[in-house]
């Protein structure tokens, strides 16, 4: 007898012991070997059914355990961006909808099973349609796979050397980037940076607006696509710590004269002393204190020195008509207030600086030593001082 039957007679034997014995003997054994023929028909069916299902369905079931995903290497070519701070999910569901791999679950999973993938880097990618998820992965691992057009703009660069260096990495002509960027509400700019409280004539151009940072450039992009990002990145950048609402409550002045002394404040010291030589330029701009309040910064006549194709020169070595040129447009020395535009691209330190610098009633800064840091006066007699005790430390 098999086990399915001993089973089955098992749970009869303690109802036979109460039967009465007045049942006739045949009727007994008819009822008991009707039940195990039907137990035994049962089990023919359940047995019979699931070697159908593992004979017609398989793969249906194994579907039921394992994520769907494709067997090849795939074929074609498609391009994927891997954006920073993207978790296994995200860059999963990406390669579902971009058609690499058969499903996100399975990227996830082959990601879990390689140590690897902790070290993917943001960036674009050369990829295959159709992929196994395993197989994507280790092409994303692959930095030959990886489209690098990455550019590092510094603090503190004119348009002009920004035009340059991405001319230099993208290979697209700097005239094509001046082009794009005759319009800079085209590329993002907004209407509020367009007024000035003191209002002077403002400088139309991009200056200012291109946000110093490392950039992953999309492949097959041209200048406007690439200037608008940058145009975004510094939106973001300002929005982020506040600039506008801050500037405009707590300085009562415009967003856009803010960044102009940030610009400057870029340019003139390190990023410890930057707040406090914007300070030193609101005082002499807005106090009312300082002679015609003129700025009175060699930093402005320098950069319309550079922008010219002049060239710019240490501030001891600059031209009596060169610092008072009244054709000069950055002309701070003859006259008042911030110059019409910013005279660099200021990074978030000096963005920062301009919002709220400390109270001070500094009217002098100069570098005090050959490492840059930066010394305050209060008068032009303690300035005279500072400048040679700086000539001394090798300043010039």
């Amino acid at each position: 007898m098999n086990e399915l039957d001993l089973a089955w007679e098992d749970e009869e034997r303690p109802r036979h012991r109460h039967r009465s014995n007045s049942a006739p003997a045949k009727k007994r054994k008819k009822g008991r070997g009707g039940k195990t023929f039907l137990a035994f028909f049962i089990s023919l069916l359940v047995v019979g059914g699931l070697a159908l299902g593992a004979y017609v369905g398989i793969d249906k079931v194994k579907g039921m355990f394992s994520a769907p995903d494709y067997n090849g290497g795939g074929t074609g070519e498609v391009t994927v961006e891997i954006i920073s701070g993207q978790l296994a999910a995200d860059i999963g569901t990406t390669l579902q909808e971009k058609g690499v791999v058969k499903s996100a679950k399975a990227f996830i999973e082959a990601a879990k099973k390689d140590e690897r993938s902790r070290k993917l880097q943001p960036g674009f990618y050369n990829l295959r349609k159709e992929m196994k998820a395993s197989a994507a992965l280790t092409l994303l691992l692959d930095p030959r796979s990886r489209l690098v057009n990455k550019v590092t703009l510094p603090e503190g660069l004119t348009w002009q050397d920004t035009f340059k260096k991405l001319s230099e990495v993208t290979k697209i002509p700097y005239a094509d980037f001046e082009n794009a960027a005759k319009d800079p509400k085209a590329l993002g700019v907004g209407d509020v940076w367009y007024t000035r409280q003191d209002k002077k004539e403002r400088d139309p151009g991009i200056e200012g607006f291109l946000f110093p940072a490392t950039y992953d450039l999309p492949p097959n992009v041209d200048a406007t696509a690439i200037l608008k990002l940058i145009v975004a990145r510094f939106n973001q950048e300002v929005e982020k710590i506040g600039f506008i609402d801050t500037v405009q409550s707590s300085l009562h002045i415009s967003p856009f004269e803010a960044l102009v002394a940030s610009s400057i404040a870029q340019v003139e010291g390190l990023d410890k002393d930057q707040a406090g030589i914007v300070r030193v330029l609101y005082n002499r701009v807005y106090s009312g204190k300082f002679p015609c309040n003129c700025l009175q910064v060699d930093s402005t006549v320098n950069y319309y020195l550079r922008i010219t194709h002049q060239g710019a020169k240490p501030s001891t070595e600059l031209l009596n008509s060169e610092i008072h040129n009244k054709n000069n447009p950055y002309n701070t020395h003859d006259f008042p207030g911030m110059p019409r535009g910013p005279i660099s691209n200021p990074g978030t330190s000096a963005l920062s600086a301009a919002m709220n610098p400390p109270k001070s009633d500094y009217y002098y800064f100069l570098a005090i030593d050959t490492q840059g840091n930066t010394a305050y006066a209060k008068t032009y007699s303690e300035f005279q001082s500072l400048w040679t005790q700086a000539q001394k430390n090798g300043v010039k």
